[in-house]
């Protein structure tokens, strides 16, 4: 019997250089004969008609499972020959039968009373410290690095993404200031740096970020003005913010719940308020997040389009001043990231196991094949309630970077993240 896997294969590599071997021990080559050869094999039938049947969540899961396995090149190599032949074609009525219904209990999940957002955030953020520290940034910088000018390193991309945020907030001294998603307080503790008397409250759903959080922000002698609160940003109230944040936060609040993020946005803002929205976007909308990604490493995310962010945003009485597009630094980010995890694998497979490493490694690579082959990008939106809150020019941004630069030389070197 013609294998099912063999016939989609066939329809999708026309460019490149494939070598499949199936279950059966059949050995074929696909392609053009162009490029570095991958080749892939197929451990048992079942892995093979389980990949057949659903691509996108049982790839994933057969690589964990070392059922699909690379003889010859990487994880990446393979997803990025299989992309630059193809733009997600659907091969039959089954594999369309599972979008829709995938889409369908997204959208229905997106839009449910129930609050699964510390649930979501523990799944990821929660795991272990030390598998973080494995390849992020000397300040754990869980986000796009911005690679300007090009070709400097992870540290200095970071540096200049928290600098570029910074520069758009217009931030003053002595503001009130809130985060959105505070991760390892990085962003809050450079904010407080660079601006004397800033008063800084960064809110997290992790359980292990906030501890860490906590714990930079004594060290360097900021807890009198910096605070970080394990708290729901749809149920904070009080107090108005001179200046709201939020950096790859808004790929987690769901769909279903972009009206009350930014009615909350709009509450919470002075009427001279000014914030910075950074997220992963993506051209049009996709309705539903990847299969495995939803699964295994972010439930109940979603990447949005520019066209699904900016309704609810007017909607809250919210006004656009400036967006931003940074069409491939996420790709060079994730290129950093797992080139350095991959390097460690020693140690992630000690904290963890061979399965988790080869989730992770899935994960990173399919991650960056988006945002290089699939048009995925950052958007930067800068925000406000009143047309006079920003200048009507953007130089202001390149004076205010020169200026934070004259901060970061002078500034204190961070010291090793405790966990």
């Amino acid at each position: 019997m013609a294998s099912a896997l063999f016939s989609i294969v066939k329809k999708i590599i026309r460019k490149g250089s494939l070598k499949l071997t199936l279950a059966s021990g059949e050995t074929h080559m696909i392609g053009d004969g162009s490029g570095e050869t991958v080749a892939v094999r197929l451990a048992d039938q079942q892995a093979e008609d389980a990949i057949a049947r659903d691509p996108t969540l049982k790839l994933g899961e057969m690589y964990m499972e070392g059922r699909f396995i690379l003889e010859q090149g990487d994880i990446y190599e393979f997803l990025s020959l299989v992309k630059q032949n193809t733009t997600n074609e659907i091969f039959d009525l089954r594999m369309a039968a599972l979008l829709i219904g995938r889409i369908a209990w997204q959208q229905i999940k997106s839009r449910s009373p129930i609050n699964r957002n510390k649930y979501n955030v523990a799944h990821h953020y929660d795991l272990s410290a030390k598998l973080f520290d494995l390849f992020l940034d000397e300040d754990w910088q869980y986000s796009c690095a911005y690679f300007v000018p090009p070709g400097i390193s992870l540290d200095e991309a970071q540096v200049a993404k928290k600098r570029h945020i910074t520069a758009k907030l217009l931030v003053e001294p002595g503001q009130r200031v809130l985060e959105i998603g505070s991760g390892w307080g990085g962003m809050g503790l450079y904010l407080a740096e660079a601006n004397p008397g800033l008063d800084f409250t960064g809110i997290t759903l992790s359980e292990e970020q906030l501890k860490v959080s906590r714990d930079r922000a004594a060290k360097r002698g900021l807890s009198d003005r910096v605070r970080f609160e394990l708290q729901d940003y749809r149920y904070l109230t009080g107090k108005k913010f001179d200046r709201i944040v939020s950096v790859g936060m808004f790929e987690h609040v769901g769909i279903g719940d972009y009206g009350k993020f930014f009615k909350k946005v709009s509450e919470l803002l002075d009427d001279n308020g000014v914030m910075v929205l950074h997220s992963i976007a993506r051209p049009k909308p996709s309705f539903a997040t990847n299969a495995f990604i939803e699964k295994y490493i972010f439930p109940g995310g979603y990447i949005p389009s520019v066209g699904e962010t900016t309704p609810p945003l007017e909607k809250a009485g919210l006004l656009v001043k400036d967006v931003e597009i940074l069409p491939m630094h996420y790709a060079h980010t994730l290129r950093h990231w797992r080139n350095r995890f991959v390097a460690r694998k020693a140690e992630a497979v000690a904290l963890y196991d061979e399965k988790f490493f080869r989730m992770w490694e899935f994960y990173l690579a399919g991650s960056e094949m988006g945002f290089r082959w699939d048009e995925l990008f950052i958007m930067q939106i800068q925000i406000s309630k009143n047309q006079f809150a920003v200048p009507d020019n953007r130089n202001y941004i390149a004076e205010r970077e020169a200026k934070l630069r004259e901060f970061e030389a002078t500034r204190a070197p961070l010291e090793k993240v405790a966990f």
